[in-house]
């Protein structure tokens, strides 16, 4: 047994079965006292993870929030199990990248639109 599954029986962490996919969460106690829901056995390069999603684990087996940007480049952290489920809406994690997406769909349609017959009637001034 390591020191991490010590730490976790310690503080009450446990495997439960997520709700909307079946697949197994892992609950573990945070440094606020409070309980998180991670995908187990998943230690991303906190990196790639963006800051207010990476779950550094604390000595004593707890986890917190680490929003510190950039991260050192070998860091490790945890992921939400909400993040990774496949039934579950993935949150928006850079607005402003959602808000460039919307509006390249929306020039997108725009220019793939067919434009209607412009006829005498519309245009008073021609003729």
């Amino acid at each position: 047994m390591g020191a991490s599954e010590k730490s976790r029986r310690r503080l009450g962490g446990a495997r439960l079965t997520c709700p909307y996919c079946g697949l197994p969460q892992e609950r573990v106690a945070t440094i606020e006292h409070d309980w998180v829901l991670l995908e187990p056995d998943m230690n991303p390069l906190a990196h790639v993870v963006p800051a207010e999603y990476r779950w550094i684990e604390t000595s004593d087996g707890r986890v917190t929030v680490y929003g510190v940007c950039p991260p050192d480049p070998f860091q490790r952290c945890r992921i939400e199990h909400r993040l990774a489920c496949p039934e579950q809406a993935l949150p928006d994690l850079w607005p402003w990248l959602t808000s460039l997406r919307g509006e390249n769909a929306r020039q997108a349609e725009r220019l793939n639109e067919p434009e209607a017959p412009h006829t005498r009637e519309e245009w008073p001034d021609a003729g």
